[in-house]
């Protein structure tokens, strides 16, 4: 179904220009191809919601599980991806907070020994640099870009860049418990979108860390990095990836007068010896103007 970076670029490619902080003019994608927007509409009703898994982390406040009733919904099948949100700065101009601030969060191991040595490091995860430039458009920072990455999730995008997207394409971001709701495809307190079984059969259905976190990733499930969005089997509800891949912003603050906004599904940098937050269940939140390599969003119309 993904088609190739030849056929996404179809209706041709357009110079969009960064902020000058994230490295002048780049050739983005000026359409995306249609599939990238396929919405899955749901009926709603009530599921049970959140986990009391001895997996978990009691800060996050998974618990208690506890019935929900959702409204009928049409979630977006993929993540948006960056030939998506390419159509969109072409469209509107806008400068998305990694470029205004001039640099965001890449994984270490992604970068030039040089790039890795220059760059900070926040002391409590040191396998994350501070690079210069890296935004949506150039995700390891100088001199990557999205080639063969147009079908892939946009990341280096923060909360409030992703509301603006959803204000030009007149969607929004799903609640929290919209977005676990479609994410359970049906399954009713599964730890997985697909089941119980990380790998049923010896089958990979996710990109998470395979490995030893951080220092070494095998990539057995085929992926270093982000994956294409419609990468793996989809739920019983038809969506993809929803756990592994990207975290995805939700609409919902973390608490009561809290600014921080919840983040589900994990990254392809999940691992269960340090964040086994690729369960179904598993929250974690972020500021809204915070930006990296591994944050997403999928959207839901109206």
């Amino acid at each position: 179904m993904t088609e190739s970076a030849p056929a996404c670029c179809a209706a041709g490619r357009q110079a969009v220009d960064l902020a000058p902080g994230a490295g002048g003019t780049v050739r983005v994608e000026a359409v995306a191809p249609s599939w990238h927007r396929e919405t899955v509409a749901l009926p709603g009703g009530t599921f049970l919601m959140g986990a009391e898994d001895a997996d978990g982390f009691p800060d996050d406040h998974e618990g208690p599980i506890r019935p929900v009733t959702v409204e009928p919904i049409a979630i977006g099948r993929y993540a948006v991806t960056n030939a998506w949100f390419a159509e969109f700065i072409a469209d509107t101009g806008y400068v998305t907070e990694a470029e205004r601030y001039g640099w965001s969060y890449v994984f270490a191991s992604f970068l030039p020994g040089a790039l890795r040595r220059d760059s900070p490091r926040p002391p409590k995860t040191p396998w994350w640099c501070g690079v210069s430039v890296a935004c949506w458009a150039r995700p390891e920072g100088p001199g990557s870009g999205l080639d063969g990455r147009w079908d892939h999730p946009v990341v280096h995008v923060s909360w409030n860049d992703a509301t603006a997207f959803c204000a030009w394409a007149g969607t929004r971001l799903p609640t929290e418990a919209e977005w676990e709701y479609a994410a359970r495809g049906g399954l009713e307190q599964a730890r997985y979108p697909w089941g119980d079984e990380l790998t049923p059969g010896g089958e990979h259905r996710c990109n998470i860390w395979q490995g030893n976190f951080p220092t070494r990733n095998t990539a057995e499930d085929g992926y270093r990095g982000t994956a294409p969005v419609d990468a793996y089997p989809s739920n019983g509800h038809g969506l993809y990836n929803c756990v592994g891949n990207v975290w995805e912003w939700t609409a919902d603050p973390w608490g009561r007068g809290e600014p921080t906004r919840v983040i589900r599904g994990g990254s392809y940098l999940c691992h269960d010896s340090y964040c086994n937050r690729y369960r179904v269940a598993a929250r974690s939140r972020n500021t809204p103007d915070s930006t990296s390599g591994n944050t997403g969003f999928r959207v839901i119309e109206g």
